[in-house]
């Protein structure tokens, strides 16, 4: 590590650049409009799904529950990480010249790496509230007070906010040789590579840091469900068919997230053929686009509400008829 920062400090005369040149946009043609529409659907799409089961969190007094509370926080965090993406993206289809400020990009890459973060500690802390419901139904409300329940979201978003901060730190203090981005949005990885210098220390960082959250967090879930799988084995089928239907969404939604991401960390160090080159394209999107749109769609299966814009100062008034149903009691 000191003969990194060694090496760090004698090079500090080297120009930084100023912007970054996001290559892969370059020769779209018309093609881009489609892929510019097809943005802007799917943006539209995550903003309603996901502010829709916000809203409906909020004004409905019985999901004031710490399940629900988690499932607002996921919605909350796909707001967060769309945005960083979405919007420049939009802007890169549409221009001729697709360059990125070096603040700009580091900002982008700050904002959809803490939410990916963010998003797997969330998703870890609702295994543990499935856990303690079904396992511990008798302490839940004891053990799941609001009190507990703002300390696990603050620490499952200060996990992501402080180690991805400590990333961004040591790649802005690299030297770089290059300002040319192979990527569809600005990446950790996409940035190291153009460094002058020895980037060892970086990657050792940022694998140790994705490898101790996924392990952390896969670890846990893992651990949790295989309680609730000896509870339930124990139960009535009435009750593993509940269990079924609480936990089946989350774990879905786990896996798939956990191996999208780890796909994306790992193919992006290498250098691919066409063929591999989409299918990491595939992954650096899946993982932003796929959960914000699903999350909402998956968590709100049973939620039947009814829409009503039509008051005199156009305020959005939502009415569920139907909440939310997928705590169990035992």
């Amino acid at each position: 590590v000191n003969a990194y920062i060694c090496h760090i400090n004698q090079m500090e005369n080297v120009t930084v650049p100023t912007h970054f040149d996001m290559t892969l946009y370059k020769d779209q043609g018309s093609i881009r409009y489609v892929y510019f529409l097809f943005t802007i659907i799917v943006y539209l799409a995550i903003l309603i799904f996901n502010t829709s089961i916000i809203v409906v969190v909020i004004k409905e007094k019985s999901l004031h529950e710490p399940m629900y509370i988690f499932i607002s926080c996921l919605c909350l965090n796909s707001l967060y990480g769309s945005s960083g993406l979405f919007p420049r993206l939009s802007i890169d289809l549409l221009s001729d010249y697709h360059l990125i400020t070096y603040p700009a990009c580091f900002t982008q890459i700050y904002v959809i790496y803490t939410y990916t973060l963010s998003e797997l500690t969330v998703l870890a802390t609702m295994a543990y509230d499935r856990y303690t419901a079904i396992c511990q139904p008798l302490h839940y409300h004891n053990i799941m007070t609001m009190r507990m329940t703002a300390a696990l979201i603050t620490a499952s978003f200060s996990w992501a906010f402080f180690w991805k901060a400590i990333i961004v730190y040591i790649t802005v203090r690299l030297p770089l040789c290059g300002n040319g981005i192979i990527r569809v949005y600005c990446s950790t990885w996409s940035v190291v590579r153009l460094s002058c210098v020895p980037t060892g220390f970086n990657n050792a960082m940022g694998l140790s840091v994705v490898v101790m959250t996924i392990g952390l967090c896969v670890g846990f879930t893992l651990f949790s469900y295989v309680r609730i799988l000896i509870v339930c084995k124990r139960s009535s089928s009435e009750i593993r068919g509940k269990a079924l239907q609480t936990c089946l969404p989350h774990i879905i939604t786990f896996v798939l997230y956990s191996l999208s991401f780890f796909c994306d960390i790992v193919l992006s160090r290498f250098d691919l053929n066409l063929a591999m080159k989409i299918v990491s394209y595939f992954f650096s999107l899946e993982f932003i686009v796929i959960p914000p749109l699903l999350n909402p769609l998956i968590y709100g299966l049973t939620l039947k509400s009814s829409v009503n814009c039509f008051n005199k100062n156009c305020d959005v008034i939502l009415k569920p008829s139907v909440h939310l149903r997928f705590s169990i009691t035992i």
